[in-house]
């Protein structure tokens, strides 16, 4: 009789557990489906925005110059050089530089931040490429370029 006993708890247990998993697998399959369905309305709003944003780009070709970014950068650095905050102004003038690449300008203000952290190699290596000209500037930047050189000695 012990045994018979024994095996109805277990078998009353046993519905029990497979009762409670059995909710719980379901509520797991509401919740996969819930998400299933957020997921895919997330999809089609993507591919919405993802229409819109066919619009133009007012982003010039790579290689060439972007003067909104590159006066903005300059600005910055100038009020960072001002600041004598150097390496500040050295990592706008940089951007600068890779905004508008063959700016004269640029180089100078480069070359000038380079001298100012007392890096003379890299100051006169941007002033001879200041000193080359280009850009809106460069009249302008190659003489005060050429100035700076002779300033250092340098030939």
């Amino acid at each position: 009789m012990r045994w018979g006993v024994a095996a109805v708890s277990i078998a009353l247990a046993a519905s029990t557990f497979a009762g409670c998993l059995g909710a719980q697998i379901e509520e797991s399959q509401r919740q996969i489906q819930s998400q299933q369905a957020e997921l895919e309305q997330l999809r089609q709003e993507v591919a919405a925005l993802s229409a819109q944003r066919n619009y133009p780009t007012t982003a010039p070709p790579p290689g060439t110059c972007d003067p909104e970014v590159s006066r903005a950068a300059t600005r910055r650095g100038g009020e960072r050089f001002a600041a004598a905050d150097f390496a500040k102004a050295l990592g706008y003038y940089q951007d600068a530089m890779t905004a508008c690449p063959d700016s004269a300008q640029a180089e100078l203000n480069l070359a000038r931040t380079y001298e100012a952290l007392g890096q003379r190699d890299d100051a006169i290596a941007h002033y001879r490429n200041a000193e080359k000209g280009g850009g809106e500037s460069g009249d302008a930047a190659a003489r005060q370029a050429r100035d700076a050189l002779s300033r250092l000695s340098v030939r």
